[in-house]
């Protein structure tokens, strides 16, 4: 299973530029709403696009989508993880959670 990352931890990457953040609920859902500098990117479309988006297997790299319920970000890091990335980790409680904290959210 991948590690988890919370929310208070990601903002601080992301605020570094530490932290790839992968969205992985993509098309609409990334149009309407993503979390600052997140790239979207689905499990369908992981084996394609990883080596291109992400050419550094031991970079850092996030994955979420809506919430705890949602199975996509887990699915994204699961195919990752596969691929020989070594530093996945998910943030579970995802973009519903983030907007909730009043953080801000890229359109």
């Amino acid at each position: 299973m991948t590690a988890l990352i919370t929310r208070d931890e990601l903002a601080k990457e992301i605020e570094a530029g530490s932290v790839t953040v992968l969205d992985a609920l993509g098309g609409e859902y990334y149009a309407k709403a993503h979390l600052p500098g997140a790239l979207a990117l689905v499990a369908a479309e992981v084996e394609a696009r990883a080596p291109q988006l992400l050419p550094d297997l031991g970079a850092a790299i996030v994955t979420y989508c809506s919430n705890p319920a949602c199975g996509n970000s887990q699915q994204v890091a699961t195919e990752l993880e596969r691929l020989g990335y070594t530093n996945v980790r998910k943030y579970r409680e995802g973009i519903e959670d983030w907007a909730g904290a009043g953080l801000p959210i890229e359109s």
